[in-house]
């Protein structure tokens, strides 16, 4: 189904029980994210906070906070069907006469609700701030963690338009609020507004743009897909698809942009490429580390339009799980046919939660030929945003790609460390703090399929012998009574499944490279296959955590080594520790994301006051 706005969806979750509503005041700052932070986490109900201090607006948070409810906000009872729904769209079919092609005519006809529908008045523009009167400070902007630079617009839709070729482009980027009328611009060096941005400063003018807040669901969800680059096919386009109408947009006040006529607020204004960029950040990201501080454009604010009663959708980002790992999930199915199009040996792919995207990828791929994991992780590292993963797993087509305890499992017993896995280098997200250099760093592929003789070192071959084309291979891992000790180790953890994790206050240099080539070299190796090194405000005993540590702390080609183990064994170590200086490394290391201890206690105190149902707390 099609939401007209984002308080009808809301609505739809009341109704479902799925949303809380807060009537006592509280405090946009650190406050509301410390209470969202715990539902997200315990897949708890949506929050609209009526008595935001300081605004006049309600804030709405976790709308798209479970699968369940992002499948509902995108017309689907699961977000599989979201494949079934392109797989409809692509699957055109020029053969088989007159009835073959009218076969195509119910997928066309879903096609024709791609381009927006432009309609005359909105209701976002009920309400009409123009210059003086313009005041962000009035909207509930949340500071979400202790150490942001500001408060951040965090569900902005950006619009901008190419000033060559009129092409229109959306995304969201965070926005800093600056002062009463300007924000910063969170455009990185490989975002489309940054291309339109440096276009305008040839073309010698400013750069129109207008920010949307609300809108369908569907269309919050098409700002954040890796859409390819497809003439014709924009974010509207996407939300009109899933929506099954086309989208209605109207003309900014004062901006020749098209705007969501459904949003809550829009903000008009512009870009000027000649002025000097301001210092933006520290910001609590996704990565669940602060990105830090640096130089990004100035957004001026010339006029916000509104609705007559508007709600102030808003999300936090985070350590995970949060809220975009749902959102990340839906392209995951949504983008699925266009990668089996590409490699049609793929069956299933995941980026869990604890590689926030990029850090983790794990494919499951129909096995047919030697190498053929390689071809497949190459291949993934070439498609569109797919560029940045650092890590990627490939299992066969019967492994669920899900369920990541049977993903480390499969490595473990068919990933021989040097053998089965692979270094490269390439592009790396620009958020990642722990790659060599900003946006370029190294790769990690992990063969864990059945092998072919030919990946085995075998004297046969597969051709040669049909009855013998894969090799059953067998690895027992076992934990070790006792473990070692070392200089700084804080904690350790063996698992049966042959995981060795460790977490170290790293204090000198080349101190994880020590510990890994000892505890190698122990007889306590003797059934392990994988050494994690990892901070030392890491968990041992949570998997999650330690996956997520060492996934944003690694560049795979400088922190993953093959090391020989007791019995001629090999070991995969994983350096996930604190780089330092005097090890070359020349960038600022950022702090993890922690909320502050009076918050957490202020929030523990007042969770009754605020009306919460005791089982989130």
């Amino acid at each position: 189904m099609a939401f007209p706005d984002f308080q009808s969806f809301m609505q739809l979750l009341d109704s479902r029980g799925e949303l809380l509503r807060v009537s006592a005041p509280v405090s946009r700052d650190l406050e509301i994210t410390e209470i969202a932070d715990r539902l997200v986490k315990k897949g708890g109900p949506a929050v609209l906070f009526e008595n935001v201090l300081g605004s006049d607006f309600p804030l709405l948070i976790g709308a798209l906070g479970t699968r369940e409810r992002v499948a509902l906000a995108l017309g689907v009872d699961d977000l599989d069907e979201l494949a079934t729904k392109v797989n409809r769209l692509i699957d055109l079919k020029g053969q088989g006469g007159v009835r073959g092609l009218l076969s195509n005519v119910p997928k066309l006809g879903d096609a024709m609700n791609l381009p927006p529908r432009h309609v005359r008045s909105a209701p976002v523009q009920d309400v009409v701030w123009r210059g003086d009167e313009v005041d962000l400070s009035k909207i509930p902007v949340l500071k979400c963690w202790p150490e942001d630079g500001g408060p951040f617009i965090t569900l902005p839709l950006v619009m901008t338009k190419d000033p060559e070729t009129g092409e229109r482009n959306m995304g969201m980027y965070r926005m800093q609020v600056m002062s009463r009328n300007t924000t910063g611009m969170h455009w990185q060096r490989h975002k489309t507004g940054t291309r339109h941005l440096e276009k305008a400063r040839k073309l010698g003018q400013r750069l129109e743009v207008a920010v949307a807040i609300g809108g369908d669901p569907a269309l919050v969800y098409a700002a954040t897909a890796p859409l390819p680059p497809i003439p014709g096919l924009d974010e509207f386009a996407l939300a009109g698809y899933l929506r099954g109408q086309r989208y209605p947009v109207v003309k900014g006040l004062t901006v020749d942009l098209d705007v969501p006529a459904n949003a809550e607020f829009i903000l008009e204004g512009y870009v000027d490429p000649q002025e000097d960029w301001v210092v933006e950040g520290p910001f609590g990201d996704h990565t669940g580390f602060y990105t830090l501080p640096d130089l990004y454009p100035l957004f001026h604010v010339t006029a916000v339009t509104m609705r007559r009663d508007p709600i102030y959708p808003a999300t936090i980002v985070g350590r995970p799980p949060m809220e975009d790992a749902y959102l990340i999930e839906a392209s995951e199915r949504l983008f699925l046919p266009a990668a089996q199009l590409i490699q049609p040996e793929i069956v299933d792919y995941h980026m869990p939660p604890a590689g926030v995207a990029h850090n983790l990828v794990v494919v499951s791929i129909k096995k047919e030929f030697p190498g053929q994991a390689y071809k497949v992780a190459n291949g993934l590292f070439g498609l569109g945003q797919m560029m940045n993963a650092k890590v990627v797993v490939v299992v066969d087509a019967g492994v669920p790609v899900h369920d990541m305890d049977a993903v480390w499992r499969e490595v473990v017993h068919k990933a021989v460390p040097g053998r089965d896995t692979l270094t490269t280098r390439g592009p790396i997200d620009v958020l990642d703090h722990s790659s060599r250099g900003w946006g370029y760093g190294g790769k990690l592929i992990l063969d864990a399929t059945t092998k072919r003789p030919e990946e085995t070192g075998a004297g046969v071959s597969s051709r040669e012998d049909q009855a013998q084309d894969v090799v059953a291979e067998v690895f027992e891992p076992f934990t070790a009574a006792e473990l070692p000790t070392f200089p700084g180790v804080l904690a350790q953890r063996q698992t049966p499944d042959g995981y060795w994790y460790v977490a170290l206050n790293k204090t000198e240099a080349e101190q994880a490279r020590a510990l890994a080539e000892a505890f190698a070299a122990h007889p306590a190796a003797a059934g392990i296959r994988h050494l994690l090194i990892c901070d030392e405000q890491t968990d041992v005993q949570d998997t999650g955590d330690v996956w997520w540590t060492v996934l944003n702390n690694i560049d795979a080609e400088r922190d993953v080594w093959v090391l020989d183990a007791p019995g001629g064994g090999k070991l995969l170590a994983w350096d996930g520790a604190r780089k330092l200086p005097q090890e070359g490394f020349v960038r600022e290391w950022p702090p993890k994301i922690v909320m502050d201890p009076a918050v957490r206690a202020r929030v523990d105190r007042l969770w009754n006051v605020y009306g919460l149902p005791e089982r989130w707390r």
